[in-house]
């Protein structure tokens, strides 16, 4: 049938040190290929509870139950506790999932301040917060990273440009249905976005009366008999955690539909990028999350 391109965000601490090793021993037992994108700086969790003010966020809270998915210390981080350090806490992890033949990449520095800033932040912001997430990266890894994947898919022209100026070939940092190159101010860029083509678990449970006992079987309906290619992103704290479950669920079914499980890399190395089209970068909205993010236009 087609591939299953999964992509991991990696958010927090927990998640480094909990829910990527699960998921390395799950896609071990389901043989799968998947990408690793780590938050390589501080863990600031709890600056997240500001965004209680903005439309759409407590309805996403209360569905997706977020002090039970995160545990309360973790949204205690930059509040009411100081901001762990998750590449100098958790390198080993790091180096672990890249020594287990993961393909890894950098998802952000700060999460929560790359997410709640970089729309309306200047270039040179942009590029101090990019290269400190590479640098930390190629200190842990020992290599340069290959890709890249926003954090809350939250972009802004320059944070695009960076990723041709650091030589990268391919990055998912958007929401779309299909490979294409990044026009940003009226320039074609040379690397390929691969956006997230399906939606996350946490954007559709609780939603028309989809659940944690019916919300793999209602993904699979996206993919039966569906021959294109798809981009899944799913998070070491929710699928790597409680919904590890659900999860297994997913990647036992789409086995069954005849799909197989591939990395960015691997995605992008059967595209030919000459013959891509090309899309301005643009935001919107998506169902089930709260706020604008970089969407590819139909």
């Amino acid at each position: 049938m087609a591939r299953i391109v999964l992509k991991i965000d990696v958010d927090t601490l927990r998640g480094t040190r909990e829910g990527v090793p699960n998921l390395a021993r799950i896609f071990d037992r389901y043989k799968a290929r998947a990408t690793f994108l780590f938050s390589l700086g501080p863990d600031h969790t709890g600056w997240a509870l500001r965004r209680v003010f903005r439309p759409g966020f407590l309805k996403k809270v209360s569905r997706t139950s977020v002090v039970e998915h995160y545990g309360v210390k973790q949204l205690m981080y930059g509040v009411l506790l100081p901001g762990p350090d998750i590449g100098v806490r958790a390198a080993a992890e790091m180096r672990a999932i890249h020594e287990a033949g993961f393909e890894c990449g950098i998802h952000t520095w700060d999460h929560v301040y790359w997410q709640d800033n970089v729309r309306n932040r200047e270039p040179d912001w942009t590029a101090r917060e990019m290269n400190k997430s590479h640098e930390r990266f190629a200190r842990i890894f020992g290599t340069a990273p290959v890709t890249h994947g926003a954090a809350g898919w939250q972009m802004n022209e320059a944070a695009f440009e960076q990723i041709d100026a650091w030589g990268m070939q391919y990055a998912s940092d958007g929401r779309g249905h299909s490979p294409y190159r990044p026009v940003v101010r009226g320039r074609t860029l040379n690397h390929v976005q691969m956006p997230t083509t399906l939606p996350t678990l946490d954007e559709v449970l609780g939603v028309d009366g989809v659940d944690i006992d019916n919300v793999a079987a209602w993904l699979l309906k996206r993919t039966e008999h569906n021959p294109h290619d798809q981009v899944f992103t799913l998070h070491a704290e929710l699928e790597g955690q409680k919904l590890a479950p659900v999860f297994e669920q997913l990647l036992a079914g789409w086995r069954a539909q005849g799909h197989t499980f591939a990395t960015m890399g691997d995605y992008h190395a059967a595209l030919d990028p000459d013959s891509l089209p090309s899309y301005p970068v643009t935001w919107g909205e998506i169902a089930g999350r709260s706020g604008q993010l970089i969407v590819q236009p139909d």
